[in-house]
């Protein structure tokens, strides 16, 4: 027999880091939220990117981790920017169950530059590119990637426009990333980074109610094929898109309580959370593999004083290895 599904105080609250899947069977909704405190802190504070940068980076991995919790198979799932901005690279990947890592690249003057003549917008420092979205099963399978333009959109509604154009079912995406200033235990005065985020999905049972007009076709055509939102989406869609930055990352506020406030009058039941974790998939095995592979010119170039030394850009952990133990036999 089929185990109930618990509504919302039945469960403990969920708290940072654990990705909550929820459903509102009123609306025909589907979807997971999330509040990302320590976790994110960790790797923002790892790299000490300027605010810009990490608000971005926080953005990219809140977005990969509702995505990459909703994967059936152990695999991983990839977001990648390419773009003509300043911060030319951003990368956040999930793999399953629970590892996230990310990175930032970044021009530092020209990112300087770029704010100082008010070209700090989010979208305006990533500049025109793609946003690739690969999901890859492991050996002996093929990867499947999907690529939506960076266009000046910010990255909330790029997603959008991927769930359209991969999935074609109807989603709402919302994003958001807050600095909090405390004491700790001792007074002194704390830089907290914190994100939040929520995905919902309109799932009818009936497949031609999620129907969605046409996306514009470009060359001035802005109209499309016009079709009437389904009511139920239409309502889900406008509570998702009341919800604000704070009620995001408001630690007082929490996963579960914001659901609540959206969709209590409809009945949302959540299910038991998804912990995330700050953890990199590089090995020093993995990285010798890798030195390895190169000639012996290569390693000669590459070493220093018979050593070569090789720092992950994920977790910034630095390996050092002795050249005989990398040199071809």
């Amino acid at each position: 027999m089929a185990q109930p599904v618990p509504t919302l105080g039945e469960l403990d609250f969920a708290g940072d880091d654990h990705v909550v899947p929820f459903q509102v069977e009123g609306l025909d909704v589907r979807g997971r939220a999330v509040q990302l405190g320590p976790m994110l802190d960790t790797i923002l504070e790892r790299h000490d990117y300027p605010e810009a940068v990490a608000r971005l980076l926080a953005e990219a991995i809140v977005l990969t981790v509702l995505l990459g919790t909703s994967l059936k198979f152990e695999g991983k799932l990839i977001l990648q920017t390419k773009g003509d901005g300043p911060v030319d690279l951003l990368v956040a990947d999930f793999s399953s169950p629970e590892n996230v890592r990310a990175y930032a690249r970044y021009d530092a003057e020209a990112l300087e530059q770029a704010i100082a003549d008010g070209r700090g917008a989010p979208h305006e420092l990533l500049g025109k590119g793609v946003l690739a979205f690969t999901i890859d099963q492991g050996a002996h399978t093929q990867r499947y990637q999907g690529i939506v333009a960076l266009d000046g959109h910010t990255l909330e509604e790029i997603a959008g426009v991927y769930f359209r154009q991969s999935e074609q079912i109807p989603t709402r995406v919302r994003l958001g990333v807050a600095e909090l200033y405390d004491r700790d235990g001792d007074g002194k005065r704390r830089h907290r980074w914190r994100a939040g985020g929520v995905v919902a999905q309109f799932l009818p049972e009936a497949p031609d109610r999620m129907r969605q007009a046409d996306l514009p076709g470009g060359d001035g055509d802005e109209a499309g094929h016009k079709i009437a939102e389904d009511d139920k989406w239409m309502e889900a869609r406008t509570l998702v898109e009341t919800i604000d930055t704070d009620e995001l990352t408001d630690p007082n506020v929490g996963t579960e309580r914001l659901l609540f406030r959206l969709f209590h009058e409809q009945g949302v039941r959540v299910y038991p959370p998804q912990k995330v974790l700050d953890r990199c998939s590089c090995s020093r095995d993995k990285l010798k593999a890798v030195i390895s592979g190169l000639s012996a010119d290569e390693i000669e170039h590459t070493a220093t004083d018979g050593h070569i030394e090789a720092t992950c850009e994920f977790c910034s952990t630095t390996y050092r290895f002795d050249v005989a133990e990398v040199s071809p036999a």
